[in-house]
């Protein structure tokens, strides 16, 4: 039996497409690879990730491309993998644990604020037995149902990846031909529940096929999920400004709370993971006080026939009162935007043992409390404290209301970085904060931005009305669009059954739709404020996203393949001057057109030229001896370079970077030109003396040339997207190289 391991073909992969992935389970085979031998588990595998995107250019060149591959091949299954596992499972509890303090806080906490919002007029004890059936079934059905046992499952790679509310959006469009989306992110293996449905499936579903096909609903889904996640990102800005109005929260306050995001989740999380248990703990405790002593009868109300009865007899009045309880599932949205933070089983745990029972006991006993005392309503939580704990609860819910705030604010950061790696978003900085959680992450400017905009929206809305009218418009905006992407994961990849897809479809959008029809009567008194944050975050989404989609559009038009650039090379003008130059490119398969600009109008090129290219991929550090790939273009002192990195790797070209390359050709070198020793003699002197002679680093800076030709749609997002381009941050980060070995080369990209 072999050992689990997986080849990487690191050759020539076109922008945007899929890898071929092959699975053998079970396999009894034996694998040798020079001096390496293992055995295999009975439920371990191999995956093996092949190039399928060669291009008729590449096939029929006679030269030599040989590409080094790596093979990476875990340690065999050893005694100790017992104790591996029995760790494993203690991590998952202390993530478990720290989930509290950020994932669940404005989940936890909506209990402050949901009967206050309600606007009650003389409650009787059967809107008050309704009332709490409404909220028992809606946290049954959308928290436990839909969130924590099918959307955790949309995680897409199943390796911490962050996972936000757009990662339905984000897996559809990974496996059709929607877009022209760049392909950053290179990962080995997808976590999904049907894994063999990928781009090369046969078993294409028809939505899949027509939305392919179909201009109008690509760009549909586009939109719902540019909207998604402009809505969470809202959310985001929403949830501490609500959250410091409960808690009687100074602005001051909450500038503290943005100021602690930088030092991570983990220590975040170790600071208020504590005062969420507490209180998580406290006020079921309470809530089974209040049932005892008041209405013990209250659990009747988890028939459902208490909510047709509230209908029946309250009518249109009973319908606008779903816009208040609907904030008793708010936050749950975190516990998908947020599992990047954390992972499945964790969050999980934490929902389903913790979370939701106390949410359930809670709202029981402030129900039976009130039906003793109906008028209590607006002040339906601090009334149902019993007065011997009073202020020890008033000071354990004032410092809840502060971390109820930090769901929301992670989930902005997963949101904020995942848009900026499929380019959604203009470029910002991302922080990784932990090197065993690629989830983990701060982005400074977000941080401060959503700073800025939530201490606006306290001091402009002071009152809290319309915060909170605001603030049910985007929690059923948001579920909403999420119930309609999973539909869309469940059709297009994982191919459920089509009468369960109808079964969940009809169920959530039934509950939803009903939602947001209350809800919407709010639009004047506050709940354009979403919208309007919306609007304005998805004019910026679609500007960058055009803007990159047509330059990505215009430099795989124009790319230079390796004949071309053999032509250009046999130039008897162009002269190769003493020195090595890493030339940076985008495109993996060819050259961008910058290269040619360069070359027509240096009239020059470096005796040695690597045409280098960086990679992302979805692994936490790279080894060093995996690191550089690099391959023979057939051309003479031109060579192909690949620099991958993990997320908790330090992007840096300083130190060995340059020995290292050189390092590399040299053994590319002798593996090539093994029968041709004067050539291999003749290569190595060139490499030499290129490297004592002159260290260049090329990378092209682009801008578009807006002609008269453009339509006034092509001219005002194409002018939008140069003046973001020109404000954020560079394409390729700063690298360590001295200033004075890097050239920029400026080329207009016609419109």
């Amino acid at each position: 039996r072999v050992a689990p391991a997986c080849f990487y073909a690191c050759g020539n992969l076109e922008l945007g497409h899929l890898k071929k992935k092959i699975r053998i389970i079970k396999s009894t085979q034996h694998l040798q690879n020079s001096s390496t031998h293992h055995q295999m588990g009975p439920n371990e595998e191999i995956l093996v990730v092949v190039d399928d995107n060669a291009t008729d250019t590449d096939t029929n060149t006679n030269t030599n491309t040989n590409t080094n591959t790596h093979i990476h091949i875990p340690s065999s299954p050893s005694p100790s993998s017992c104790n591996q596992q029995g760790s494993n499972q203690w991590g998952t509890l202390s993530l478990a644990y720290k989930s509290l303090g950020v994932v669940f806080g404005g989940l936890v906490t909506s209990p402050l604020y949901v009967y206050p919002s309600m606007a009650l007029k003389s409650p009787t004890k059967d809107d008050y037995m309704g009332i709490y059936s409404i909220m028992f079934w809606t946290l049954t059905l959308i928290g436990v149902v839909k969130y924590a046992c099918i959307a955790l499952k949309a995680d897409d790679q199943g390796e911490g990846m962050t996972r936000s509310l757009h990662i339905c959006s984000t897996i559809v469009i990974k496996h059709m031909n929607i877009g022209a989306i760049t392909s950053r992110s290179v990962a080995l293996q997808s976590n999904l529940s049907h894994d063999d449905l990928h781009q090369g499936s046969k078993r294409r579903s028809r939505l899949g096929m027509f939305i392919e096909r179909s201009l109008i609903a690509r760009r549909v889904l586009f939109f719902i999920a540019i909207l998604g996640m402009c809505m969470l990102i809202g959310d985001g800005i929403l949830t501490p400004a609500i959250s410091a109005l409960i808690g009687a929260l100074s602005a001051l306050v909450l500038i503290v709370l943005f100021m602690l995001q930088k030092f991570g989740t983990a220590r975040v999380s170790f600071l208020f993971s504590p005062i969420m248990g507490v209180w998580t703990l406290t006020t079921p405790i309470i809530g089974i006080y209040n049932v005892i002593r008041h209405y013990p009868s209250i659990f009747k109300a988890i028939s459902p026939h208490y909510i047709f009865q509230f209908f029946w007899r309250n009518g249109h009045e009973g319908w606008l009162l779903l816009n208040g309880t609907i904030l008793c599932i708010t936050g749950s949205e975190a516990l998908f935007a947020d599992l990047g933070h954390f992972d499945r089983p964790s969050i999980q745990i934490t929902f389903l043992s913790l979370i939701y029972p106390s949410l359930i006991l809670t709202y029981a006993g402030q129900t039976a409390y009130l039906i003793q005392h109906p008028n209590d309503h607006e002040d339906g939580f601090y009334k149902f404290i019993p007065r011997e704990v009073y202020w020890p609860m008033f000071v354990i819910s004032s410092l809840a209301a502060i971390v109820a705030s930090q769901s929301l604010i992670s989930a902005t950061f997963s949101v904020i970085k995942q848009s900026v790696v499929l380019d959604y978003f203009p470029r910002i900085k991302i922080v990784h904060t932990s090197s065993s959680n690629e989830g983990q992450v701060y982005s400074p400017e977000t941080n401060y931005a959503l700073m800025v905009f939530c201490v606006a929206v306290i001091l402009i809305f002071g009152d809290g009305k319309e915060i909170g009218n605001a603030f049910g418009v985007v929690i059923i905006l948001v579920m909403l669009i999420t119930t309609l992407l999973l539909t869309l994961v469940m059709i297009v990849i994982w191919r459920i059954p089509a009468f369960l897809v109808a079964l969940f479809s009809f169920v959530f959008l039934t509950i939803e739709g009903l939602y947001v029809s209350s809800v919407f009567t709010k639009i004047k008194d506050g709940g354009w404020i979403p919208f309007a944050i919306s609007l304005i975050l998805a004019f910026i989404m679609f500007g960058w996203f055009y803007g990159r989609q047509r330059k990505m559009e215009y430099e795989l038009t124009h790319k230079i393949n390796t004949e071309r650039l053999k032509s250009l090379l046999s130039d008897p003008g162009v002269q190769r001057v003493p020195g090595l130059c890493f030339f940076y490119t985008n495109i993996q398969d060819g050259f961008t057109p910058v290269l040619s600009h360069y070359i027509k109008n240096m009239r020059s090129i470096h005796k040695v030229t690597v045409f280098t290219t960086l990679r992302y991929l979805l692994v936490p550090k790279v080894a060093p001896n995996k690191r550089i790939v690099v391959k023979g273009l057939g051309l003479k002192g031109a060579y192909g370079c690949l620099i991958q990195y993990g997320y908790a790797d330090l992007l840096s070209l300083q130190g060995d970077f340059v020995s290292q390359v050189i390092a590399s050709l040299q053994d590319h070198i002798m593996q090539q030109f093994t029968e041709n020793p004067p050539l291999e003699e003749q290569e190595m002197t060139d490499l030499n003396e290129a490297q004592h002679a002159a260290v260049v680093h090329v990378r092209g800076k682009t801008r578009f040339y807006i002609s008269k030709k453009c339509t006034w749609f092509d001219r005002f997002m194409l002018a939008f997207y140069e003046f973001m381009h020109s404000n954020c941050r560079s394409a390729l980060p700063t690298l360590g190289v001295p200033l004075q070995q890097r050239i920029e080369v400026g080329m207009f990209y016609e419109a």
